[in-house]
């Protein structure tokens, strides 16, 4: 018997050695195709070139982005699988409006070729940036086109800031106008026996209805209806203009479509064509024919984005020698507690900047550009109490909000020295709330249970297998009331507004930027650019230079771009096509959302809003 167990042990025994050679030998081998392929990326790139009679193939392939992502070791994977520049997750507004504006000046560059196939997620004030650096790029004489089997409704946004618009003969152009559908989950909730605990203050403070109602309430109704026609007139507004066409083509277009596309004899092309959406119609040879007698040849010497920057002086870069400056700091993602990634607006991380720039001398006033729906009320309170402190030193604070800048972000805004946006910015949401589901119930359900002795009504805590105590309850309900009085003192405070008009301001009202200054929440209405203008208009400075005040890169993440770049060099089209990788990206994100919410009193100022596609 001794013997049997011995052998046994050394079975066990040697198939772990097995084991462990064979784990290390395959850490071994992927180590060293990461090297491989590291090296052979680096050594086999060439150097862009840039030739006279040039295209720049502006290739927006990627979700529009102020700050570059942190990216995880699982998502550089996937990045590299996806393939190459046309798969690329982000490209930054700044690079594509550098790119434009010094292209506009660059005699080598005649044309600039739009492709906006792989164009991912992007606001509408951003899209509206880029456009207007394409209008001034047309205005030096030189011409853009813009060509694509089928135009999306962003697509076309942009599409319609070119010289010429093509499609191809089945393709064609959808406009539909902007909505926001949720999913609700009550019922399903309810069914599940999941007892979901609300706690809120505001009547249009709707980011928990999907979990209360089945319905959207007539408050989120009314509000919703509101923003989303304050954000279509402009985007069928700017595009009426820019196509030099009066404002019913596009309702007509859209309202009427059956019956137009009959007349069209169903050729959604021609049906494009015959409003004038488009000025072309041609397949993919016909449009290189016409691009090449267009472009005198130019079309011969494309050069992409990517590869133009490294002759671009990028904006926002470099200081000059012991100059003042104005520095950007770039707040975007959720909010939430603690030291976070690039994407995630965490409240040390975020923090740090701001004591940055108040320290550094050389600094003279901040920009603080936000893009975030909200997130952890904590984590929102000590960022603002950054901005106090930047005050206090005398250093003017300026906010610059992009497509999304409510609830927690406003909570960070108020107190600034102005708060610029863009007429579609999306603003407001003032009011805060906490959700707490226990599953008692449904635990109960498959026969399982807590139960147990405590020296005190809450000795339990937050214990989601058992029902809420009433007395914490009301204790929750109580500090999210507290949160939302502080809320509109910080709001009364720091934006100089009356208390009797804060009942028609707060609530979680959300509202465009061209509302939101009508009622005072913002001061003034343009981008990124004129919020450094005022920034330096209130620090007294007439010479200066502006520089994004930036968190370090690790060599972790340095080492993890190198990689990501250089396997897609190796395998440019290694799964290009995998409806995986696109399933993942679209889950990424939402699910980081629920994983990140750490606010230690579980109260939190967050709009939940999304833009509308």
């Amino acid at each position: 018997m001794k013997d049997l167990i011995k052998a046994i042990a050394n079975i066990f025994k040697y198939t772990g050695r097995a084991i462990s050679v064979i784990r290390n030998t395959l850490i071994n081998l992927v180590f060293l195709f990461i090297l491989f392929v590291l090296v052979v990326g680096i050594f086999s790139s060439d150097a862009p070139q840039l030739n006279d009679n040039s295209l720049l193939h502006l290739n927006l392939s990627g979700d529009i982005v102020e700050e570059p992502p942190t990216t995880d070791a699982l998502t550089s994977a996937v990045d590299s699988l996806a393939g190459s520049e046309q798969k690329q997750r982000y490209v930054l507004l700044q690079d594509v409006i550098d790119a434009i504006e010094t292209a506009a000046d660059d005699n080598a560059i005649t044309a600039i070729l739009l492709d906006l196939k792989n164009l991912g997620a992007a606001g509408l004030n951003q899209m509206n940036a880029i456009g207007e650096a394409l209008n001034a790029f047309r205005q030096k004489g030189k011409k853009v086109y813009a060509s694509e089997d089928f135009y999306t409704q962003k697509q076309y946004y942009l599409a319609s800031y070119a010289d010429t618009i093509i499609v191809n003969p089945m393709g064609g152009v959808d406009l539909h106008g902007f909505g926001t559908y949720p999913l609700y989950f009550k019922e399903a909730i309810d069914k599940l026996k999941v007892n979901y605990h609300v706690f809120k203050v505001g009547d249009y403070k709707s980011a928990l209805e999907p979990f209360t109602r089945n319905s959207m309430s007539e408050y989120a109704r009314s509000q919703n209806s509101q923003w989303l026609n304050d954000l279509w007139e402009s985007f069928s507004g700017s595009i009426a203009l820019q196509r030099g066409f009066s404002p019913e083509v596009i309702p007509n277009y859209i309202e009427n479509i059956a019956t137009n596309l009959a007349a069209a004899g169903g050729d959604t092309a021609q049906l494009a064509l015959d409003n004038g959406l488009v000025d072309k119609v041609l397949t993919h040879n016909d449009f290189k024919r016409f691009l090449k007698k267009a472009t005198d040849n130019a079309s011969e010497n494309l050069i992409t984005l990517n590869n133009y920057l490294s002759f671009v002086d990028q904006s926002y870069n470099s200081y000059n020698n012991n100059g003042d400056v104005i520095g950007i700091v770039v707040a975007e993602g959720k909010i939430v507690g603690g030291n976070q990634p690039a994407g995630v607006i965490g409240s040390e991380s975020l923090g740090k900047l701001l004591r940055d720039a108040r320290e550094n001398q050389s600094v003279k006033a901040v920009v603080l550009r936000i893009n975030s729906g909200g997130g952890s009320a904590f984590a929102s309170e000590i960022i603002r109490q950054e901005v106090l402190e930047l005050k206090e030193a005398g250093k003017p604070i300026v906010v610059s909000m992009g497509a999304l800048a409510a609830s927690g972000a406003y909570w960070i805004s108020a107190d600034a020295d102005q708060i610029w946006a863009s007429p579609t910015t999306l603003t407001g949401s003032i009011g805060i709330f906490g959700a707490i589901p226990t599953f008692e119930d449904t635990l109960a359900e498959i026969g399982v249970y807590s139960d147990g002795v405590g020296t005190t009504s809450l000795s339990a805590g937050l214990n989601v297998t058992q029902p809420l105590p009433e007395n914490l309850r009301r204790s929750i309900q109580l500090t999210v009331e507290n949160g939302y009085e502080r809320f509109l003192s910080i709001v009364e405070n720091g934006r100089g507004i009356e208390q009797d008009r804060m009942e028609l301001i707060a609530e979680g009202r959300v509202f465009s930027g061209m509302k939101a200054k009508e009622i005072d929440l913002v001061d003034e209405l343009g981008g990124l650019s004129d919020a450094v203008v005022a920034a330096a208009e209130l620090a007294g400075l007439d010479d200066y230079s502006t520089v994004y005040i930036k968190r370090e890169i690790s060599v972790r993440d340095k080492l993890i771009k190198q990689l990501t770049n250089a396997t897609i060099s190796v395998f440019p089209d290694f799964f290009a096509s995998s409806s995986l990788v696109n399933i993942y990206r679209k889950m990424q994100h939402q699910v980081r959302d629920l994983l990140i919410m750490n606010d230690p009193n579980g109260i939190y100022a967050d709009s939940m809003l999304q833009l509308p596609e």
